[in-house]
């Protein structure tokens, strides 16, 4: 059986809204979409309650895509 093939996207260096092609087979990719017809989240990684990694699979191609760059935003102090 093949292995799937493993990429890393870098969100702070995606512009827009946070959508991205597959790198593989090039099907868009949005944060939006929950319904799971285009990716399925496979793992996340957090430390100090903050999310640092999301690995995610494509449907299409069934390629893992980790995601990082993932940022924190800090509360308002008033």
């Amino acid at each position: 059986m093949k292995q799937p093939l493993v990429y890393e996207v870098d969100l702070t260096k995606i512009q827009g809204d946070g959508d991205f092609p597959c790198p593989n087979c090039g099907v868009t990719i949005s944060p939006e979409d929950e319904t799971e017809d285009v990716y399925r989240i496979l793992e996340t990684k957090v430390k100090d309650q903050s999310l640092k990694e999301l690995v995610i699979q494509c449907n299409k191609c069934g390629s893992k895509i980790r995601l990082v760059g993932f940022v924190v935003l800090e509360p308002d102090n008033p």
